[in-house]
């Protein structure tokens, strides 16, 4: 087993994934973050099977299984409000062993800080170069500084759509989970604890637009007439608690690792978020990055051997998402009505199987179909 002294930079779910992982491994963590206080901006996030298997592997699942909920059913409905398809959580934890569960960022941060020595945060840390260390760990985002100054050349790219994230507190949140399809646009909602409901929206618009009279209005105006319970849950949202983010994801990168500096999550592979992959996937970073370093007998080997595991797969995943992404952001009618047909005559032992790559990673991922 490897151990030293290694520098997260970024303090946000991957990179702190990485440092309980390194820490519990017998590193000497330190976690620098840019912000002046360690928190998550956003409202809620699936835990797909592979990543809750990824907590298992940091000691964690239990932890967040407790501040997160499971999503008893969901699937995709058309702009009708009719249901194109649907997952069961017991059919999805009998093929994967876990279900699906939904955590609020926060909350999920939370357990991961709690799982760290204080010692070990620094917030307030600017980065402008690679910091010394035995090991860098580069989880400072979509936009990473270090990627920029080892990896030059590879800039986001916009997807040609953007997204609103919100959390709604309705008289009754919805018994079950769903993805509307409309024309260039999408809505989803799913149930988080405490009667809250994490929802998002998705819009074909030009990079850097806005909402003329703020973007809860947008929202308003845009999704206000689809189907229920989207009217209800658009009226039970702060207007001050929304945030908009155009959606980028990043061309494929010739190596993870550059000297003794790991590239993770975000910063390695951005996606789109429509396979709900971007969290679990930096959490599948943390854990196999980990776990190089204990198999390996020197550092520049377990790197490599991590750069071998998680490049194809993230990469094959980014262009999945990609897919999907390009597939419900469909606008031309035809096109969504040739659309909304394939996901109707779909049966979901076939779409799980087909997730299967995906969600049935046990730490040693094989190929992406």
């Amino acid at each position: 087993m490897i151990n030293g002294t290694a520098t997260v930079v970024g303090g946000g779910i991957g990179g702190l994934a990485a440092a309980v992982a390194l820490h519990r491994a017998g590193w000497k963590v330190t976690v620098l973050e840019r912000a002046g206080r360690f928190t998550e901006v956003g409202a809620g996030l699936s835990l797909w099977p592979n990543a809750l298997r990824a907590l298992e592997m940091l000691g964690l699942r239990e932890q967040v299984t407790a501040v997160g909920a499971v999503e008893r059913c969901g699937g995709v409905r058309d702009r009708a409000g009719r249901w194109l398809s649907r997952t069961h959580a017991a059919e999805l934890e009998r093929r994967f062993g876990y279900p699906l569960l939904v955590v609020h960022r926060v909350d999920l941060v939370e357990v991961l800080l709690a799982a760290l020595p204080s010692g070990a945060l620094r917030a307030g840390a600017e980065v402008s170069a690679v910091p010394e260390g035995d090991l860098v760990v580069a989880a400072d985002g979509m936009r990473s500084v270090l990627r920029e100054q080892l990896w030059p050349g590879y800039a986001p790219r916009y997807a040609g759509h953007t997204a609103w994230r919100m959390v709604a507190r309705p008289a009754q949140a919805p018994a079950e989970g769903a993805v509307v399809w409309g024309r260039g646009a999408r809505f989803g909602y799913t149930t988080m604890t405490g009667g809250r409901v994490y929802c998002f929206a998705t819009a074909n618009t030009p990079e850097g637009s806005a909402g003329p009279d703020g973007e809860y209005a947008e929202l308003r105006r845009r999704f206000g007439d689809w189907p229920d319970p989207i009217p209800a849950l658009l009226a039970a949202t702060p207007p001050d608690g929304v945030l908009r983010h155009d959606l980028y994801d990043l061309p494929p990168l010739p190596s993870f690792v550059s000297g003794r500096t790991a590239l993770l999550g975000d910063a390695a592979h951005a996606m789109t978020p429509s396979l709900g992959q971007g969290a679990c996937q930096a959490l599948e970073d943390a854990a196999t990055l980990a776990a190089c370093l204990a198999d390996a007998a020197d550092t520049a080997g377990a790197l490599a051997r991590y750069d071998r595991l998680r490049r194809p797969r993230t990469q094959a995943i980014t262009r999945r998402s990609a897919r999907l992404g390009r597939a419900g952001q469909l606008s031309w009618p035809p096109a969504t009505l040739a659309r909304d047909l394939a996901a109707r005559l779909i049966p979901e032992r076939v779409t799980l199987s087909a997730m299967a790559p995906v969600l049935g990673w046990g730490g040693r991922p094989g190929p992406i179909v």
